[in-house]
């Protein structure tokens, strides 16, 4: 059982850094809009300033569903190495195929301060990606020939106009550590992937993206839950889900949240329920204030393991349908019949 935090929520509206001149918080709790700089370079990890890197972890890691796959890009800088890796999901066939490229000190990847603004790159002999930010939304290309038989590639617009509202969450991590999260679902996709041998059209109407932006100083040893998915209800309206936890002090915020029409409607407490000894078995996902209560039954497991000696990462991530029920802020229940999403377990040395 893991309680997803309480049900206090601190909700930031004034624009700050991220970290004050001694290397602290300046503020705790969540936005619907990413209203911090993330400014790292004023992190105070270690005495010595150019140790600092080898701690704070950067990601940006795009998600994107459509009615029979889901791709996923990302490029990570983890400070002792950095990672470009992509994967493809088979939502009919229930399977998966992945590729990672290991960059020692992440030479290559680019990654801008804020998610806002800015573009982040890779280009190596192996492979380019570029996920570019702009006003209106983001652009996303991938070239990578070499993965699987037949290469994958991918140019892709997902809209973001400014109006859409995104799950962002800056938590402590005991005294010295925290996570500054941004988490955007239900983009509306336009564009085309190539894989197999196929190139996939893809259609707003639906095809949706997702955006996991992470910025931090974790604990060496972590482990984390998260559950998302990005869909559409009965009526055609767009519904996302995201719940996360796991670590740091959430006693301001929790990062569990419904995203109904690009609007966070915001949720305390969850528990999560599920058998770490048979991931595919169903989980439950259920918050004492009854706006949550779904079960998620898997149908795929994807794992994926890297062992660098200093950083270890292990992911069991099921792909599943939930069902079930979400109450919005404004007492709305939605009935989720088989909404398309994943939830994973994460332990990582890092």
């Amino acid at each position: 059982m893991n309680s997803i935090g309480p049900t206090a929520q601190h909700e930031l509206d004034q624009t700050s850094p991220l970290l004050d001149e001694q290397g602290h918080l300046v503020q705790v709790g969540w936005a619907r809009q990413p209203v911090l700089d993330c400014n790292l370079e004023a992190a105070r990890f270690y005495p010595l300033r150019f140790l600092q890197r080898f701690r704070i972890k950067r990601w940006d890691y795009y998600g994107l569903t459509t009615p029979t796959h889901y791709y996923a890009f990302t490029l990570a800088d983890l400070g002792y190495a950095g990672q470009a890796f992509a994967y493809v999901v088979d939502l009919v066939a229930g399977t998966c195929h992945e590729e990672t490229l290991t960059i020692p000190l992440a030479r290559g990847i680019t990654l801008p301060r804020n998610s806002t603004t800015g573009t982040s790159t890779y280009q190596g002999r192996a492979a380019r990606l570029s996920f570019q930010a702009e006003p209106e939304g983001r652009r996303l290309a991938v070239e990578w020939p070499g993965f699987g038989d037949d290469g994958l590639a991918a140019e892709v617009w997902l809209h973001l106009p400014p109006t859409h509202e995104s799950m962002t969450i800056v938590i402590p991590i005991g005294r010295q550590r925290f996570y500054y999260n941004r988490k955007v679902n239900c983009l509306p996709a336009e564009g085309w992937v190539a894989y197999g041998g196929h190139r996939t059209e893809l259609q707003p109407h639906e095809s949706l993206g997702n955006l996991d932006w992470g910025r931090g100083v974790w604990e060496y040893r972590s482990c984390w839950v998260w559950a998302s998915a990005s869909g559409f209800l009965a009526d055609g309206r767009r519904v996302g889900l995201n719940l996360g936890c796991g670590f740091g002090d959430t006693t301001a915020a929790t990062e569990n949240a419904l995203i109904l029409e690009g609007r966070v409607h915001k949720f305390g407490a969850v528990d999560v329920t599920y058998d770490a000894g048979d991931y595919m078995r169903p989980w439950r996902l259920v918050s004492p204030d009854g706006r949550v209560d779904l079960e998620f039954v898997p149908f795929l497991e994807r794992v994926a393991a890297t062992n660098l000696l200093l950083i270890t990462s292990r992911v069991h991530q099921m792909f599943g349908r939930y069902h079930g029920t979400l109450t919005t802020d404004d007492g709305e229940v939605l009935h989720l019949d088989g909404l398309v999403g994943f939830a994973e377990e994460h332990h990582a040395r890092w």
